[in-house]
């Protein structure tokens, strides 16, 4: 491909070209208001640019044409010519199928099978070697405590009655304190602890999550920041939050990783992360994310996994610089609806933040920055054991954690 061909393939790609009685009205490359007339006429096409007038060789402008009039021929060679009808369709609503067999057992006996699974989950954790003195509540009783008191989601005071009967059932060796709770929120040993725990609450569905989604939420919080602002001459108050980026499989909305950093971190950044993240325990074939994440590093991180991105453009990005970027680019552009059924693939990750916020809340209780990351963990923990339960019903899945460990 010529120079001449590439830069009319991106004028067919970039630029608006239509076609009025018999002519082709192509517009400048360099934004311009001024349009060549191109006659496409199989015997000597012909354009009224400069470059060809001069020097009579086939201009850009004859090629993007070409390529324009080549995407809207129809596969017998004739060509399609757009115009307007009154159609008077009758729209049918359509429906999905639910299991409501499945379903209705999920639903009466989730809170019982949740805490099987956190007490499984939470069963391949370390022991802390003894130490002298007053014995420590063992690492698994913590975490499972501050899990299930966020799926609770009622007060600490309150929420003893469900520490009492999970005692009762074996789930925990003993009942803490309602005080000890927030505490073991505050300890940052934990996080990494419930990254793992989410880590591995999502492997049991690596078998059927091959497509997935990024994006990011915020979840709001008690605190907030007060200044003054001189502009105005008055007090300013704001409440802070915790951002969330997530990597979701767009089947049944497992959470395969997270990423919890300040209010303000770019989404663009965090992205190759949570692939790398996934690729770990995950075959990806696709990642679909908006437009937010559209960058030529992200392009590349995706399918240096073996992945194939599908990212929304912004309108000024024009896909050079080659690689992957370009031929994504290049795909939106001359195969749309096809990208497109791709693309939306990504509104199950919307899904997934609005299953998560209405079933566990949109906001956090915890006060300090530790607490405040590690409660957001435990609503994505929650998150995933619901998922598992009920494609427990649905798929038939057998959760079965720590294999690794085992094996």
């Amino acid at each position: 491909m010529d120079l001449r061909e590439q830069h009319g393939m991106e004028l067919a790609a970039t630029r608006i070209i239509v076609r009025k009685k018999g002519l082709w009205l192509v517009p400048s490359q360099s934004g311009g208001k001024e349009k060549y007339q191109v006659n496409l006429s199989p015997e000597a096409p012909s354009c009224t640019c400069l470059d060809h007038e001069t020097r009579g060789v086939k201009c850009k402008h004859i090629f993007a044409a070409t390529f324009v009039m080549k995407r809207e021929q129809n596969a017998d060679g004739s060509t399609t010519i757009t115009e307007s009808v009154t159609v008077t369709e009758t729209r049918q609503r359509t429906t999905y199928p639910q299991n409501w067999t499945a379903y209705n057992d999920a639903q009466t006996h989730e809170q019982d099978r949740f805490q099987s699974l956190l007490a499984d989950l939470c069963s391949g954790l370390p022991v802390a070697p003894p130490k002298n003195g007053r014995p420590p509540l063992p690492l698994s009783d913590a975490v499972f405590s501050i899990v299930f008191k966020v799926y609770s989601t009622v007060s600490q005071r309150r929420f003893v009655s469900d520490l009492r009967e999970a005692h009762k059932r074996g789930y925990i060796s003993k009942v803490p304190h309602f005080n000890s709770i927030s505490n073991y929120l505050e300890n940052p040993v934990l996080t990494p602890l419930l990254h793992e725990l989410i880590t591995e609450s999502s492997l049991p569905l690596k078998s059927v999550e091959t497509d997935f989604a990024v994006d990011s939420s915020g979840f709001a919080t008690s605190r907030f920041t007060r200044w003054f602002d001189i502009k105005y001459g008055a007090p300013k108050v704001k409440q802070d939050w915790v951002k969330c980026h997530i990597m979701c499989g767009v089947k049944t909305n497992v959470i395969t990783a997270v990423e919890i950093h300040g209010q303000f971190a770019s989404d663009t950044k965090l992205l190759p992360a949570l692939v790398n993240t996934t690729a770990q325990n995950f075959q990806i074939a696709e990642v679909s994310a908006d437009k937010g994440y559209a960058s030529r590093n992200n392009a590349d991180a995706i399918a240096s996994v073996g992945a194939t991105p599908f990212i929304s453009f912004m309108s000024s990005h024009t896909g050079k610089g080659g690689g992957t970027w370009e031929k994504m680019y290049h795909y939106f552009q001359f195969r749309r609806t096809e990208f497109l059924q791709h693309y939306h693939k990504r509104s199950n990750v919307e899904s997934t933040f609005s299953m998560m916020k209405r079933k566990f809340g949109d906001s956090l209780r915890s006060k300090t920055d530790v607490a405040m990351t590690n409660e957001t963990l435990c609503k994505i923990l929650c998150h995933n054991l619901v998922v598992l339960i009920h494609e427990t019903q649905e798929l038939g899945v057998e959760p079965i954690f720590w294999s690794k460990k085992i094996a």
